[in-house]
């Protein structure tokens, strides 16, 4: 037993080290050797020497081993490989990778994500955040604008059509402003503060729109002569990709166009003559021109070879002859324009196709690649700017409301929600930073934008969730004070758009990053992919024999983490803050490497109809990529110590979620057995990482009660104003009020404990503590202010039934 032991842990070694397996076979030999010599058994010794001799000739002759393992493991995973549509094979190729790689790895190279420069915006793009953005959030008033006008007023359209807000990702020399992925974000983040519709029509042609498509694909021409209109607002885009019957599931879409010859102005000219339906398209009904996708067909091979040519992308104008633009839809009391539209026989030429025709079917190709840097851009910002501004003035509330002669805040109850809103939006905000920078580094992670989509957006749900609940009445009665009721009607339309998230979540996550991320999935796919061939056998063993010591390797390091907590891993960056949390993530993606090898070995191509297990390895690798943003986050902000309550909680959330989905892993996989003995390998001493405790809770929730840099940094580059007559206005103020105010009451509560003033409410005995000497009167002063601000920050609207009715009939 004790010779069996040494020889598992040397085997358990050379793992570790990823020996090489000739270098492996010499070292065996070597303890074989050993123990012959020290043993006295010699049958047993020859059985012995006679299955290792067969053993590593067997895996050290390549020949041999080509003909006898790897070929038959080859048929065998040939014939389990899942079929995979054209749709989904475009969608696996669009991006690149990046840091989830580097998670899927089980070996995170830190300087993959330390080298990423921290984010920065020029001087001109700061400009235009504090002069344009500052100014179109000082005109919305979201009340007017969801609730009478159902639109943005004139002024403010025009204002960001002459401000070229549509504009920001065309380059100058169209006439756009040429901002970087991050100054896009920081726009968007900031009117989302103030108004969700005002967000969602700036980044709407930002993100996934025409202007995006052109850059990318479209011919010189386009360029010139759409850029210019779209940069100034001469042009109103609108993205026409969803429709009744095919959501998510391109290939279901009924959309088509028929490539033949027609009349356009005056001439005949080669073109496409479209028919479709679409609904849910944001700037519909106010669009000049749609980008339009739908499968082309070309029966009388008028441009190639082929009949079906796939998804195509092009640009209508909405007064083409045959375009319907519908009615809008009312998206959750949402005033942003939405609404469907319709072709019927609509001829365009060949020209309007986005690219020309060498882009004819290239229309998926091109979709799944813009959105693998707008999908990490737009809703993310659009969640930081909503948990922002919930955080900040929630926090506020909590402050200047009273319960029982306290603020809200000091009660236990109140704070866990309050630290969970701080530390969900320090994540957050570290996430979209990071994110942010990695693309104007030149990264298009579509694994990664398709993380933050889903965990920014889900996650400000949570946030915007708590603060209703801390807000309670004042939440819910809608009116012009109320600023978060909107936020909270309309938190399910970022939820639904750009790749609804239960789909992202148990699909894209780790159904893409499980073959894009992983470092030999996608080799072993190609290889499998080819004709039964010497060159394809040579290459299939190659990767395969890499992939075997990959998950040995992972098995061991698994283990010997688990054991020793990481702690002899050398080489990690961080401080005595961080590194503890730098040890953990290594540790973990170990682990998670591991568990995904484990399943997609055991369950193959059915692995992609699990979605609950897909789905909780999304939850551990998503929560891996937002610990990893928060520890450059805090590094690329100097590691400010008042900050470490945020950088705590969100490492100990994240940790903790991502050992907890991966234990959920374990419980679901087949062979059971074997599952178990990997949960005691993976885990060997038991659940390591717990969530935030409850002293870190409080450290956490105190961030938000105090008018600190900490709070400000957190909250920093939303709208924030000292208007007392405006629906976060009069919280800021009251804030500020309450706050100068509250030395001024410990003197009266300590008077009262000391019996020099009677008990009560201290407004009533104001006027006793000033004849008295206890306060002086510019300290009533402040008392008073406080107050009056006070009862302003809680007071909620009220409507006659004649303001309700008639607003309810000029709606209908």
């Amino acid at each position: 037993m004790l010779w069996l032991l040494a020889l598992i842990i040397l085997l358990g070694v050379l793992a570790y080290y990823r020996t090489s397996l000739l270098r492996s076979t010499i070292v065996a030999t070597l303890f074989l050797s050993v123990y012959t010599l020290l043993s006295n058994l010699p049958l047993l010794n020859a059985l012995l020497w006679l299955g290792f001799l067969f053993l590593a000739i067997l895996f050290n002759v390549r020949r041999l081993r080509r003909q006898f393992i790897s070929s038959r493991i080859f048929k065998l995973m040939q014939a389990a490989l899942p079929t995979m549509s054209q749709t989904e094979r475009e969608a696996l190729e669009a991006g690149n990778t990046w840091w989830d790689a580097e998670l899927f790895s089980g070996s995170p190279n830190w300087k993959v994500l330390r080298n990423v420069p921290a984010i920065s915006l020029t001087e001109e793009e700061q400009a235009f955040l504090d002069g344009p953005v500052e100014t179109l959030c000082a005109m919305l008033d979201d009340w007017d604008i969801t609730h009478n006008r159902q639109d943005l007023p004139e002024t403010v359209w025009d204002y960001i059509k002459k401000h070229k807000f549509c504009g920001m990702i065309i380059p100058k020399q169209y006439g756009g402003l040429d901002f970087s992925h991050t100054a896009h974000s920081a726009c968007v983040m900031k009117i989302a503060s103030r108004s969700t519709t005002a967000a969602v029509t700036v980044m709407v042609p930002n993100s996934l729109g025409p202007a995006k498509l052109l850059l990318e694909y479209g011919t010189e021409q386009q360029k010139d002569y759409y850029l210019p209109r779209l940069a100034a607002g001469e042009e109103i885009p609108a993205f026409a990709l969803t429709g009744p019957h095919a959501g998510s599931d391109a290939g279901a879409m009924p959309d088509t166009g028929i490539v033949c010859r027609g009349q356009f102005e005056g001439r005949e000219v080669l073109g496409i003559r479209l028919n479709w339906e679409k609904r849910y398209i944001t700037l519909g009904p106010v669009a000049t021109v749609l980008g339009m996708s739908f499968k082309l067909y070309d029966p009388d091979r008028l441009i190639g070879d082929q009949e079906s040519r796939g998804i195509t992308v092009a640009l209508i104008p909405t007064n083409t002859p045959g375009v319907s633009i519908g009615r809008r839809h009312f998206p959750l009391d949402s005033a942003f324009q939405n609404g469907p539209n319709w072709g019927k026989d609509v001829f365009i030429p060949m020209d309007w196709v986005i690219g020309g025709v060498e882009q004819v079917g290239n229309g998926w190709k091109m979709l799944m690649q813009c959105l693998a840097t707008g999908r990490a851009i737009s809703l993310p910002a659009l969640s930081v700017g909503a948990a922002k501004v919930t955080c900040r003035n929630t926090g506020a509330y909590a402050r200047i409301r009273k319960q029982f002669n306290l603020p809200l805040g000091e009660f236990e109850g109140v704070q866990e929600p309050l630290a969970r809103m701080a530390g969900e939006t320090y994540i957050l905000d570290a996430a979209r930073q990071v994110t942010t920078a990695a693309l104007d580094y030149g990264k298009k992670p579509s694994v990664i934008s398709a993380i933050v989509k889903y965990e920014l957006t889900e996650r400000m749900r949570r946030v915007i969730n708590d603060g209703m609940d801390i807000q309670a009445g004042s939440g819910i009665c809608m009116g012009p004070r109320n600023y978060l009721g909107r936020l909270y009607q309309v938190i399910p339309i970022s939820i639904t758009v750009e790749g609804a998230n239960i789909l992202t979540r148990t699909m894209m996550i780790f159904g893409q990053g499980a073959i894009r991320c992983h470092p030999f999935i996608q080799k072993e796919m190609a290889a499998l992919q080819q004709e039964p061939s010497t060159q394809a056998l040579r290459q299939f063993d190659e990767i395969l024999f890499q992939h075997i010591g990959f998950f040995l390797h992972n098995l061991a390091a698994s283990l010997w983490l688990g054991l020793t907590g990481a702690g002899f891993l050398r080489r990690l960056p961080g401080d005595r803050t961080t590194k503890r949390y730098y040890r953990r993530i290594a540790r973990l993606s170990v682990d998670f490497a591991l568990i995904a090898d484990f399943a997609l070995l055991t369950l193959g191509g059915s692995l992609k109809r699990r979605e609950r297990i897909s789905g909780l390895f999304a939850d551990a690798l998503s929560n891996l990529y937002l610990c990893s943003c928060v520890l450059k986050h805090f590094h690329d902000q100097d590691c400010p110590a008042d900050d470490a309550p945020l950088l705590h909680w969100a490492c100990q959330q994240t940790l903790h979620r991502t050992q907890q989905s991966l234990l959920a892993i374990l419980w679901k996989l087949p062979l059971r057995p074997v599952a178990l003995l990997l949960r005691l390998l993976t885990f060997p001493i038991g659940k390591p990482y717990a969530p935030p405790n409850d002293r870190l809770i409080h450290k956490t929730a105190s961030l938000l009660l105090a008018d600190t840099p900490a709070r400000d940094r957190l909250t920093h580059g939303i709208y924030i104003n000292n208007k007392a007559d405006d629906a976060t206005g009069r919280i800021e103020v009251a804030f500020k009020a309450v706050l100068a105010a509250a030395p001024v009451e410990a003197k009266l509560r300590a008077a009262q404990q000391r019996k020099q003033l009677p008990k009560g409410a201290q407004t009533d005995i104001i006027a006793e503590a000033v004849t008295l000497g206890i306060i002086t009167q510019h300290e009533a002063d402040l008392i008073a202010a406080a107050e009056q601000a006070r009862i302003a920050a809680i007071s909620v609207d009220d409507f006659s039934p004649e303001e309700l009715t008639r607003h309810r009939a000029e709606q209908s």
